[in-house]
């Protein structure tokens, strides 16, 4: 039947709210069409007009336009009227585009937070069906899945997870671009008419598409002002989709490969009332609820790491690797993770991948001895593990070259091809490799490595690769994973559901590392950000690095060393040592702490301070990363603190610091220290540091009195 327009008052509009202590949804479905999210932000008082507040997120109809009432539902249309970007794209067997139309939904009120809607196709297009559930946690994080089921013989090009409106007042997209060795780098831009959009193609997160997006109100900064932020928990090749349309409506979709028949996918999103720190705490829970239920991530420490990749690479002895453990142990080292090169003939990257069995000549009796000689030190052991790739040298491939996934004319990527998880006897093979040595050997720790891009999206790889990882996770409960893909190549929140650690970068240049650090802080908990101290010359940038700076950078997040500690001198010994200690005393309380980032108004100065949660203590971390433009280092604002009262602090590292010659004398000569001050000064800008040189790291605690 043809649509004709409807007055305002003649829409039959039906309205639900999900409500938490400081958070309200609304949804409303106009004429019983596909629901939309009306509103999501600060808690609604129960007295709102939600058919009203519906009504008026519909503008008003101008010329050039379709006649009726076009909300911006979760999945919109052309069939609906939407001018934008469609929500779902499908065709039929012959190839030809279906315009899809829905009859009247059903909704299903679960209880105050949770709530879920079902569509049926009308009968103007094949069988399908849509449903949409809608879940506002109490940590403010609002779900929303949808599944789509497939009763004939249409094929999906696209399907959104929920197209989101973002508000008027929120210009500015933020996201983060970036590549192998320089990850997270931010990019900031104001919506235009028109589509922003970010896609990985990689079958994997990749190195410059973490799958996010932030939405900013002008005046927004760290610590005020609103701030929407989108996420999709996926850990394969995905698109985001930032739209402005001409009536000035703006809306975000996010999605993943859809080539399936039928398939389900969620979106997480968060609001923030206070700047984008207040952004950052609320997307915390998501990544650290999942990891409590492994470790109580917050409540259990998170031990100093030594992994031996740039002491050794793959030319590995056993009185070496105890040689280096004894030294890495005594300054400090809890865990010892056995990276590449372990495993039968790995002496390159060009050979034995899949062929997880322990190197007879490297190894003539096996790990234990050195995993004896790890255990006397008194610390854990971990191993490297990279179970999706093969190499065509290899014993497996040349068993099972079927097991490739993707075409035989496709290039090789670091030497290595990837293993089609789709197939049940790769991954029981898989299982049964690293439950070999997990079983054999008391590793309690993976490092989960992904070195390649795949050929292509291959949508299949990612939900293999979760039930893969869940099955070991079920098998070996006390062993912990960390996903590292090239560093910083598979970081999303659905990796993080089954891991409690990500290696955010190959580079271990500190200066790299703190600017990849704070960014990363915007979607990931410090504690699961591994964060290693390296060689002097850093690998990757040939860049050389004091040591303070490096075990500084390295202590602000999941500490770890990843250098030969046979090239410490003894003053490096002493530092480093010093700064380990340090973290073990602290740690806990850090990880406990809430992460809240500075407005320095210096671009070569990055600032952070971890507060605890009564606001009773605080750790303040001031990295100096080059020359400041101006003469006197600026003074610093903190936040998070109560204004009427005193706190009263010290300087952790005064030693560590090399200032310049335009000094705050009594700072240096720590006359004043330590300082007393209130709240109200330290967050009106009271706290003056001295004028350092690049490569400086400041570190202060606060008590309060």
């Amino acid at each position: 039947m043809l649509k004709t327009s409807k007055r305002g008052e003649d829409i039959n509009v039906a309205a639900w709210r999900l409500d938490t202590l400081t958070r309200t949804a609304v949804f409303a479905s106009f004429d019983g069409g596909v629901p939309a999210l009306v509103h999501f932000g600060a808690k609604l008082p129960l007295s709102e007009n939600l058919v009203t507040l519906a009504k008026l997120s519909v503008p008003n109809v101008s010329g050039g336009q379709l006649d009726p009432m076009v909300p911006l539902t979760l999945m919109p249309t052309a069939m609906d009227g939407w001018q934008g970007h469609p929500g779902i794209i499908m065709t039929d067997k012959y190839s030809v585009e279906v315009l899809p139309s829905w009859n009247a939904c059903s909704a299903d009120v679960h209880s105050q937070n949770k709530m879920q809607w079902t569509l049926q196709s009308s009968d103007l297009m094949p069988a399908c069906a849509l449903t949409f559930a809608a879940n506002l946690a109490d940590h403010g994080i609002l779900s929303v899945q949808v599944e789509f089921e497939n009763y004939g013989d249409l094929r999906l090009q696209w399907l959104c997870n929920g197209a989101i409106p973002i508000p008027e007042y929120m210009p500015r997209i933020i996201d983060h671009g970036g590549r192998w060795t320089g990850e997270f780098q931010r990019q900031e831009r104001l919506f235009t008419v028109g589509m922003h959009v970010r896609e990985s193609r990689e079958g994997r997160t990749g190195h410059a598409n973490f799958p996010g997006m932030i939405f900013a109100s002008d005046a927004c900064d760290e610590n005020t002002g609103e701030c929407m932020g989108i996420t999709l928990p996926w850990s394969g090749g995905h698109k985001i989709i930032a739209e402005e349309i001409p009536d000035g409506r703006r809306q975000v979709q996010v999605g993943f490969d859809a080539n399936t028949m039928s398939c389900k996918r969620e979106v997480k999103i968060a609001w923030s009332g206070n700047g984008l720190n207040g952004l950052s705490n609320t997307m915390y829970s998501v990544p650290r609820e999942f990891s409590r239920g492994k470790l109580a991530t917050r409540n259990v420490k998170r031990p100093v790491h030594y992994n031996c990749w740039e002491a050794v690479y793959f030319r590995h002895s056993v009185e070496e690797l105890k040689q280096i453990a004894s030294l890495a142990a005594s300054v400090g080292a809890e865990r010892f993770v056995l990276d590449d090169g372990w495993f039968k003939g790995r002496n390159d990257a060009t050979t034995s991948l899949g062929d997880w069995t322990v190197d007879a000549t490297k190894y003539p009796q096996g790990l234990m001895p050195l995993i004896d000689h790890i255990h006397q030190c008194g610390m854990q052991f971990g191993i490297w593990f990279e179970p999706e790739m093969v190499n065509i040298d290899s014993d497996l491939y040349r068993a099972h070259p079927d097991w490739v996934l993707g075409p035989q004319n496709q290039p090789s990527g670091r030497g290595q091809f990837v293993l089609d998880l789709s197939k049940s006897e790769v991954t029981d093979y898989l299982f049964k490799c690293i439950a070999s040595i997990l079983q054999k050997y008391p590793a309690n720790y993976i490092k989960w490595d992904h070195n390649r891009i795949l050929s292509g999206h291959a949508p299949q790889q990612t939900p293999a690769l979760y039930a893969l990882i869940d099955r070991l996770n079920a098998a070996f409960p006390n062993v912990e994973i960390e996903s590292c893909s090239s560093g910083g190549g598979r970081i999303d929140y659905g990796i993080l559901e089954r891991t409690t650690r990500v290696w955010l970068s190959d580079s271990n240049d500190a200066l790299e590392r703190l600017r990849i650090q704070h960014e990363a802080s915007r979607w990931i908990p410090p504690e699961i950000q591994g964060s290693h101290v390296g060689p002097r010359t850093c690998h990757s940038s040939g860049r050389i690095i004091p040591m303070p700076f490096r075990a500084w950078v390295a202590a602000s997040r999941h500490m770890g060393m990843e250098m030969d500690p046979r090239e410490l001198t003894p003053q490096e010994t002493t530092q480093l040592k010093a700064v380990i200690d340090w973290y073990k005393q602290n740690r806990n309380q850090m990880f406990a702490s809430k992460l809240l980032r500075l407005d320095t108004n210096d671009a070569e100065v990055l600032a952070e301070m971890f507060v605890t949660e009564d606001q009773s203590r605080f750790i303040l971390f001031r990295g100096q990363m080059g020359a400041s433009a101006q003469i006197a280092a600026r003074p610093l604002k903190l936040t998070g603190l109560k204004a009427d009262c005193m706190y009263e602090i010290k300087m952790v590292n005064p030693n560590d610091v090399v200032y310049t010659v335009n000094q705050n004398r009594m700072v240096e000569m720590n006359g004043m220290m330590p300082l007393c001050l209130s709240g109200a000064a330290l967050m009106s800008g009271a706290l003056q540091t001295s004028n350092a040189f690049p490569l400086t790291m400041h570190v202060f605690e606060g008590v309060a009195l």
